[in-house]
C-alpha cells in the first residue's frame, strides 16, 4: 500500500486529508509540524509527502528542499492557502510535484497525487535505466581500455625484441613524458595521450633492418638516414587507427626540434606538437642516461646538461624547466627493467 505523509498545522485540514487518501486506498500518516515529520521519515519511508507551506517552526519550503535533497524518490506536493505566484514557484524550484490550493477539491486531490506518483514512478524507472546503461558503459570501457593496453604492449614488444638494446626504452621514455606533462599542469586526458604516444614512439623501427639497430658501433651517414625514416614509418603504421590524441602526429614529430634543425619535415617552433616537444626531450634523456650498442651510458647529469644548454634553442623552455625540476627538485628517476 502507498505511504502517504501530510504535514500540515491545521488539524482539520489533516483530518480531511486523512479521509480522502483513505477513501483512495492510501495509508496515511499525520504529522502537524516539518520536525514531527521529520522524526516519521527517520522510522517510514514515504513515496509521497503532502505539505503545508506556512506553519510554526521550520517552514514547508524549507522542509520540501530538505526532503527533496535526503529522500529523493519521495514525491511532494505542496497544499497551501497561498495563492502567490513567487511562493509557488520557489516550491517548483525546490523539487514539488504538485501545488494544491486551499480551498481543496478532493477529487482533485487524489487526481493531483496518483499523476505524482505516476511521475515518480517513471522518475525511479529512469534513474535505475540510466544507472543500469551507465554501469554497462563503465564496463564495456574498461574491457575496451584493457584491450588497448594490450595491443600497445604488444606492439612496444615486437619493436624491443628487434632491437634488445633499446628494451624499456619506449616505457621509460612515456613515464618520463607523462611526469614532464604532469608538471607542466595538463589534464589526465592530455597525459594519457602522451603515455600512450610515449609507448608507440619508436613502432616505426620495426621497418629498420636489425643489423643497423643493434650496430655497435657509430652509424654511418646512410645508415643514419634510414634509421630517420622510423618516425615516418610510426606515423604510417598509427595514423589508421582513430585514437582520441593526435597519436601519430606526435610520433611522427617527436624527432623535431625547436630551431628547425630536427627531422623529418625540419618544424618550427610553434609548428610542433608540445606533445611531441615532451616526448622529444623524455627521449634525449633517456637515450644518453642508458647504454647504446655503440657507447656506454652517459648518465643522468650529462643528459640535463644537455637540457640545459640547449633549452630555448633545441628543446621547449617550458617543458625544459619542467623536466629539470622533477630531477632536481623532485628526484624522479626511471624504473629498473
Amino acid at each position: 500500500m502507498t505511504n502517504i505523509l501530510v504535514v500540515d498545522d491545521e488539524e482539520s485540514i489533516r483530518y480531511l486529508l486523512s479521509q480522502a487518501l483513505s477513501i483512495g486506498g492510501y495509508k496515511c500518516t499525520l504529522a502537524a509540524d516539518a520536525a514531527e515529520a521529520r522524526k516519521f521519515l527517520k522510522n517510514q519511508n514515504f513515496e509521497l509527502i503532502l505539505c503545508d507551506v506556512t506553519m510554526p517552526g521550520e517552514s514547508g519550503i524549507d522542509f520540501i528542499r530538505y526532503v527533496a535533497a535526503e529522500y529523493t524518490e519521495t514525491a511532494i506536493i505542496m497544499v497551501t492557502a497561498l495563492d502567490d505566484p513567487e511562493i509557488a514557484e520557489t516550491a517548483l524550484e525546490s523539487g514539488i510535484y504538485g501545488y494544491i490550493i486551499k480551498p481543496f477539491n478532493v477529487n482533485g486531490v487524489i487526481i493531483n497525487i496518483r499523476n505524482s506518483l505516476r511521475r515518480r514512478e517513471l522518475e525511479i524507472a529512469d534513474r535505475t535505466y540510466r544507472g543500469n546503461l551507465e554501469h554497462e558503459v563503465e564496463e564495456r570501457t574498461a574491457e575496451l581500455q584493457e584491450i588497448l593496453r594490450g595491443v600497445i604492449y604488444a606492439l612496444t614488444m615486437t619493436v624491443e625484441y628487434r632491437d634488445p638494446y633499446t628494451a624499456g626504452h619506449q616505457q621509460r621514455v612515456s613515464d618520463l613524458a607523462c611526469a614532464i606533462a604532469k608538471e607542466m599542469g595538463f589534464s589526465k586526458d592530455k597525459i594519457m595521450g602522451i603515455r600512450i604516444a610515449g609507448a608507440l614512439h619508436d613502432i616505426g623501427k620495426i621497418a629498420i633492418p636489425a643489423e643497423i639497430l643493434s650496430k655497435p658501433a657509430r652509424l654511418s651517414n646512410p645508415e643514419f638516414e634510414i634509421i630517420k625514416n622510423h618516425s615516418q614509418i610510426g606515423c604510417d603504421i598509427l595514423k589508421s587507427i582513430k585514437f582520441p590524441w593526435p597519436i601519430a602526429q606526435i610520433v611522427l614529430q617527436h624527432h623535431e626540434r625547436m630551431d628547425g634543425s630536427g627531422y623529418p619535415n625540419g618544424l618550427l617552433g610553434q609548428e610542433i606538437l608540445i606533445e611531441a616537444r615532451i616526448l622529444g626531450l623524455a627521449d634525449i634523456i633517456e637515450a644518453m642516461a642508458s647504454h647504446r650498442p655503440y657507447r656506454p651510458a652517459l648518465g643522468i647529469d650529462k643528459a640535463l646538461e644537455e637540457i640545459s644548454i640547449n633549452k630555448g634553442k633545441l628543446y621547449d623552455i617550458e617543458a625544459s624547466n619542467a623536466c629539470l625540476k622533477i630531477f632536481k627538485e623532485k628526484e624522479f628517476e626511471f624504473k629498473s627493467d
